[in-house]
């Protein structure tokens, strides 16, 4: 049978000739068969043959793994040609998963030990390749003595193999740190690069190998130096740079020796400053120097001028014609815009044009670094050509951009009607793209400037007569309606065109958005409550907003219905409350701390235990009847019992008497859920001037890989508390440990009954969709007693 093997030439030749898969599977299958009878007989002379056949075969891709001790057996062969092969065959079928591979060590180290260059030159090879940390452990004084060895050719093999054992080994470092200083004096450009290679690796792993070749900095610079102004090897020429790869792995050393450490770094300035003005830029081989140049001048301690050219350098690169240049360009400029903001800020102008780069990896770039130019002084300018880009923008770009310009105009912001300006052509220009906290954004801007209340519905109106289908612009229009639309029909406004409104026209148009297909539940809860907040607005007969609210009380949609159900009520029973409870709604403090806004909610909830406290006022208990509009007639309501007015009750803290209870302990936190590196954990505080009161933060954490994205926590409590729920802080858990996702919650527990909370999530996570519904029944006691 192995008289009728092919050889390699012929088989190669037949694999090829397949008209098929199933053919050249027959052929392989067929030569498999016949090589594996060889490695039976133990023929010694045909060896080498039969496994370069296997190999070959391996690299089609088929298995292979019947010949890994025949590749032993002709590394243990005296004949180089059986070295040859063998040593071939253990890079290609051997690695560490394999016990295998530790079989060859004492083959490689009697090769190591021969003189003979070539067999040397295979040892050293095959343990740069697949040599494992035991390997590496049994060998490196081997590969030592090589270093120093007269051959250049076994020299640059073994600093290679010295480079691989590093990077298994670190703590061999202190028997490789020697060589590398008579290495350094070396004239040949390989050994030299490996050399330095080497000296790279040891310092990104050792401190102490740091600290002993920050005595070399001045040979390194004198190498580099030589490299740059003369000739240093014609035969490493490339486009006219001398050697860039070694000048670049050399710029990569001194970046490393000389970050945080004035000396080297002083000694590096000058010559920095000559590669950088005497490199020719004509060519990518010195771009590339001129790169590695610049990353090591922002790195190290250098003089602020030599970092000013260095950015410039960066703005040149903006102005090449090569498109991979100019994504290096803006990727640099990004990276030092936090630390040379005011360098980087000349280049605003190219940096500007990129925008329109019809290449989406550069325009993406440049809109990274365009909003991180944005400040104080250019902000008025930076946005009007972000806006002009976002109505031209990619769509897979129209996020990033909206949510930039939305960020910049929040802290920038020269004044409140520009501000108010900029979120609006945002909102009508990509109003889908925007993130989930802008509508809330700007309600929270229109409440806080009351100058400018008859503006913003005036220009919200006229937003939402031209274009119904941008969801949030429709939201914020909706609330600026229902809170001023008495302003709207006043038909006075000096800062914009006289617009006569008619009652009948608003309302049309609010019951276009509640008709629109493009709508959603959202939108159509913010146009009925607009609708039901102007039959207070609105001077003429009411039956029109009734009649609409009355339609969806049968809605499908469970929110909506509920809110229609109330505001029927609400027209029926409480009629006379009506304006009261659809008055403006108050001004909110934007960006306290959360100390102070705990400290509002306590007060507030403390007025409303105080209003709890008299049940012999109507108005009182009207209030306490409305909130329990669905759980059955108000005659049935149970309310909370009135405070104990005992001394040591709620009587102190009314009349503010000195003694003061002592501070209560700390309520330990409670994780409450965790699935798939996503966890729910959380967090109590109690008010002391308000015991009833409970405040929950929710604190929703992902270590997994990937985002969660539409996370919506909800809760419900029994009947006897009263819950509140706050917008919270996002909606996008990021991955990896990022920022947490925050939502407070609010409960008044006036009878100190044991809380339970029902909890449910929906999210999703790696492309699924989940719900869970979970109840916490463990709740600390320090939270209801």
């Amino acid at each position: 049978m192995v008289a009728t093997s092919l050889k390699l030439r012929e088989l190669i030749q037949e694999i090829r000739e397949a008209k098929t898969q199933a053919q050249e599977r027959e052929v392989i299958q067929k030569e498999c068969a016949h090589i594996r009878a060889s490695f039976r007989d133990g023929d010694p002379l045909h060896r080498h043959c039969q496994l370069a056949k296997l190999l070959y075969v391996h690299m089609l891709g088929y298995p292979a793994h019947f010949g890994q001790m025949e590749c032993l057996k002709l590394i243990a062969s005296p004949r180089f040609t059986d070295k040859r092969v063998g040593y071939l065959g253990a890079m290609l079928l051997l690695d560490e998963r394999q016990d295998a591979h530790l079989l060859i060590t004492n083959s490689i180290k009697n090769d190591l030990s021969q003189g003979i260059q070539a067999v040397q030159g295979l040892a050293l090879c095959t343990l740069s390749t697949m040599g494992s940390a035991e390997m590496c452990r049994d060998l490196a004084n081997e590969v030592e003595k090589l270093l120093l060895q007269p051959s250049p050719y076994v020299r640059k093999k073994a600093v290679l193999t010295a480079v691989h054992m590093i990077r298994k080994v670190p703590e061999l470092s202190n028997i490789f740190l020697p060589p590398c200083a008579q290495l350094l004096h070396e004239r040949h450009h390989g050994i030299l690069l490996g050399t330095i290679t080497l000296i790279t690796e040891l310092c990104e792993r050792s401190p102490a190998a740091l600290k002993h070749f920050r005595k070399v900095v001045p040979q390194l610079v004198q190498i580099l130096r030589t490299l740059v102004t003369t000739t240093y090897s014609t035969e490493h020429s490339i486009s006219g740079v001398s050697d860039p790869f070694l000048q670049v792995q050399i710029l990569r050393l001194l970046r490393i020796l000389g970050r945080n450490h004035e000396e080297s770094s002083e000694i590096m300035n000058d010559l920095l400053a000559q590669v950088a003005t005497n490199t020719d830029t004509s060519r990518n081989a010195g771009n590339a120097v001129l790169f590695e140049t610049v990353f090591t001048i922002m790195d190290i301690r250098s003089a602020a001028g030599l970092r000013v050219l260095a950015v410039n350098i960066l703005g040149r690169f903006l102005l090449n014609s090569d498109r991979n240049i100019r994504y290096v360009a803006l990727t640099s400029l990004l990276r030092l815009v936090q630390s040379d903001h005011s360098a980087v800020q000349r280049h605003r102008p190219t940096v500007v044009e990129c925008l329109r780069e019809p290449d989406a990896s550069l325009s993406r770039r440049a809109l990274e670094l365009s909003l991180a130019l944005v400040n104080s002084a250019n902000v008025r300018a930076m946005t009007q050509e972000l806006q002009g880009f976002l109505e031209s923008c990619p769509p897979d770009l129209r996020a990033d951009c909206a949510s930039g310009i939305l960020l910049a105009a929040d802290r920038f912001a020269p004044t409140k009607r520009w501000h108010i300006d900029t979120i609006l052509r945002v909102l009508t220009t990509a109003g889908t793209y925007v993130r989930d906290d802008a509508v809330a954004n700007l309600t929270q801007l229109i409440g806080g400037a009351q100058e400018l209340h008859a503006y913003s519905v005036r220009r919200l109106y006229s937003a939402l007569a031209e274009d119904i289908s941008q969801q949030p612009l429709v939201q914020v229009a909706a609330w600026c309606i229902g809170e001023y639309g008495d302003l709207l029909l006043e038909g006075s406004c000096e800062e914009t065109e006289p617009l006569q409104v008619e009652e009948e026209e608003v309302l049309a148009l609010l019951e276009r958005v509640l008709q629109s297909h493009m709508s959603l539940p959202a939108t159509r809860g913010y146009a009925l409550t607009a609708l039901m907040k102007l039959s207070t607005r609105l001077h003429g007969d009411n039956n029109r907003i009734r009649q609409v609210v009355s339609i969806y009380g049968s809605c499908q949609d469970v929110e909506l219905q509920q809110r229609a159900v109330e505001y029927n009520t609400l027209f029926r029973k409480y009629d006379h409350m009506r304006a009261a409870i659809l008055e403006k709604m108050p001004l909110v403090e934007r960006g306290g701390p959360q100390g102070d806004e705990e400290a509002k909610e306590s007060k507030a909830a403390a007025r409303l235990l105080e209003t709890a406290a008299v049940p012999t006022e109507p108005q009182a208990s009207k209030l306490l009847d409305l909130l329990d509009l669905l759980d059955g007639p108000s005659g049935d309501a149970q309310h909370p019992p009135p405070l104990d007015p005992t001394p040591g009750g709620a009587l102190i803290h009314l009349l503010d008497l000195p003694c003061a209870p002592p501070p209560a302990a700390p309520i330990p936190n409670l994780r409450v859920f965790e699935r798939k590196g996503l966890q729910l954990n959380l967090s109590f505080v109690r008010p002391p001037e308000t015991p009833a009161l409970l405040l929950i933060t929710v604190t929703a954490t992902n270590d997994s890989g990937g985002d969660v994205t539409h996370f919506i926590c909800q809760a419900a409590v029994p009947k006897s508390f009263q819950l509140q729920l706050q917008a919270p802080s996002g909606d996008t858990v990021p991955a990896q440990g990022g920022l947490p996702m925050t939502q407070l919650l609010r409960i008044l527990n006036p009878n100190k009954a044991p809380l339970r909370l029902k909890l449910r999530l929906t999210y999703n996570h790696f492309g699924q969709s989940v719900q869970e519904i979970f109840e916490v029944n463990n709740l600390p006691v320090e939270t209801w007693q």
